[in-house]
This record gives structure tokens, C-alpha cells and sequence, in this order.
């Protein structure tokens, strides 16, 4: 992962800090679903391209399961399957709980990402939506991602790439030179990621989502909503200063168009399975690609 460039060149204060995320994302449960509506366009998009590949899972993990409403659309779209909806946040869980009726009954899990307590090849479908940005690096979460799956199960995921919330980031740059905004994987880091791991035939595209605000604080409110704010080892942790965030400030209203702020957001997306069974085509530079349609071709064997 591209490490951002810190006041001090040390790599480790630009790690994310999992106490803080446990944290901040048990504050945001109650609350969270009001602010995340790109998460909720992006978890559908997500749920959309499952449709193009055959499967028929016996047991189904959402990976960072937020309030449970992936592991709900995974519910009714495998009713027989047993879904499981692992967390790092308790709070995130007693929503899903809440959402979850004794019908579609979901297993509910409080572990970290990248240390599952799950048993070795006992998941077909792992399916995760915007959480692995939260693993710094992804390689553990990847590899217990492997680890987990089935010789012929499918990993599908999004997560944000490098040019996530561009804006801001530049904004605080002008302001001072601190840890502000989590950074991002670039997909072809992401790529290398998978294949280290020793998951199968990545495909990996992109997609570019731009919301809009009227000013600085409704961006800031609902990343502290969701509980998305900075918790890089390096972030400040009193009070941002009056005369700092008005330089932050003043530096997005170099962006505004149109009367309103964006806030870009780059979406990887992601699908890899357990294992190969054919061959590749390799082209320069060590790249392999896949075509889309041939995604479908394959699915766990009953």
C-alpha cells in the first residue's frame, strides 16, 4: 500500500489504529444507516454483480457486516444458505440483530477481519462491502479471506482506492502538514494483494462516485456519523485548532462548483476465487486479465 508522506517519514504513523476503528464505529452503529447512503448505493452495486455468477452456497460470510442489511439481501438471496455477518464493532451487531427476524435467521460474530474464528476452507461466498479500506495492510485480511474459502468459493468486495476523498486531503495539506485522511490502495496494489494471498483469476474495475456538500462540516458530520474519520496512529488527538480548519477550509473553496463541495470517492470492486482450474492469459509486466463474462462460468460444486 502507498503510504502517505508524514511530518516525520515514519510508515507506522500512518497505520490505522483497530482500538480507535472498534471505537469509532461502535459510536456511529445507532446512527449509521441516516449518513451511509454511498454505502448503500455501493452495497447494491455489490449485490447486482453477484447476479452474473452462478453460485449455490451452503454458508455465506458478510465480512464487516455494518448494520446487517448485506447479510439480509444475502439471506433472501440464498434463503438456504447460512449467513454469517462478522464485525469488528459490538454496536454494528445489535443493529444487525435488530434488522434480522427469526425467519431469516443470520449468525451473528464479533471478530477482527484479520483474524477470523472461522475454520479453514469452510465458506463458499465471502462477500464484503467497503470494510477492507479499514485493514492497513490488507494482506492479513486477505489471507484469512483465503484461508476461510472454499477451493471453489468466491471472494467478492469493494473497498476505496487512492483518489477517496481527494479534496479533502488536499485541502488539509494546505492547511498543515499532519495525518488527517486515511489513505488509500491503489487496485493494482490491491491485484498484487490477491495474488500473494493465492486467490484466482482477480478481476478488479473501478468506479468513480462524487457526492456533494454545501459546505466543509456536513462532509465532516457524516464521516463522523458513519464512523469513516481519520484514525491513523499519526492523527491528532485534542481538538482540531480554530485557525487550522479555517485554513482547510478555505482551501476546499477552491473546489466548490456549481455552489456546492465535492467529495470524490474511488470504488474498487473486486471478485476472486479459491482456486484455478484454468490458464491465464498473461500479458507485459506480470498482469493477467479476465474478462468479466467469463465470471459466471464457475461455481462451488454441490
Amino acid at each position: 500500500m502507498s503510504t502517505p508522506s508524514g511530518p516525520s517519514g515514519a510508515a507506522a504513523d500512518w497505520r490505522l489504529d483497530r482500538g480507535a476503528l472498534r471505537r469509532a464505529f461502535d459510536r456511529a452503529s445507532a446512527g449509521y444507516d441516516a449518513a451511509a447512503v454511498l454505502q448503500a448505493r455501493v452495497r447494491q452495486e455489490l449485490l447486482t454483480r453477484l447476479e452474473l455468477v452462478r453460485l449455490a452456497p451452503r454458508v455465506v460470510l458478510d465480512l464487516g457486516c455494518g448494520t446487517g442489511h448485506g447479510a439480509q439481501a444475502l439471506k433472501r438471496r440464498f434463503p438456504r444458505a447460512t449467513v454469517i455477518a462478522l464485525d469488528l464493532a459490538p454496536g454494528m451487531l445489535r443493529e444487525t440483530r435488530r434488522r434480522s427476524r427469526w425467519l431469516r435467521r443470520i449468525e451473528r460474530v464479533c471478530a477482527d477481519a484479520c483474524r477470523l474464528p472461522l475454520a479453514d476452507a469452510s465458506i463458499d461466498l465471502v462477500y464484503s462491502n467497503l470494510m477492507l479500506q479499514w485493514c492497513d495492510p490488507p494482506d492479513p485480511a486477505i489471507a484469512e479471506m483465503r484461508r476461510v474459502l472454499k477451493p471453489e468459493g468466491l471472494v467478492s468486495f469493494s473497498t476505496f482506492g487512492p483518489d477517496t476523498l481527494r479534496e479533502l486531503r488536499a485541502a488539509w495539506a494546505a492547511a498543515d502538514a499532519g495525518s488527517h485522511v486515511s489513505g488509500f490502495l491503489d487496485m493494482h496494489d490491491l491485484g498484487d494483494a490477491l495474488a500473494r494471498a493465492g486467490l484466482a483469476e482477480p478481476v478488479l474495475d473501478v468506479e468513480r462516485i462524487t457526492l456533494t456538500y454545501a459546505d466543509v462540516r456536513g462532509l465532516a458530520r457524516d464521516l463522523k456519523a458513519i464512523g469513516a474519520h481519520n484514525a491513523t496512529v499519526a492523527r491528532q488527538r485534542g481538538l482540531t485548532g480554530r485557525a487550522r480548519w479555517q485554513a482547510m477550509t478555505q482551501a476546499y473553496e477552491a473546489y466548490r462548483r456549481d455552489g456546492r463541495l465535492p467529495a470524490s470517492y474511488e470504488i474498487v470492486y473486486a471478485v476472486a476465487w479459491g482456486a484455478s482450474t484454468r490458464p491465464h492469459a498473461a500479458h507485459p509486466g506480470g498482469e493477467t486479465r479476465i474478462p468479466v463474462s467469463a465470471i459466471g462460468r464457475r461455481g462451488p460444486r454441490a
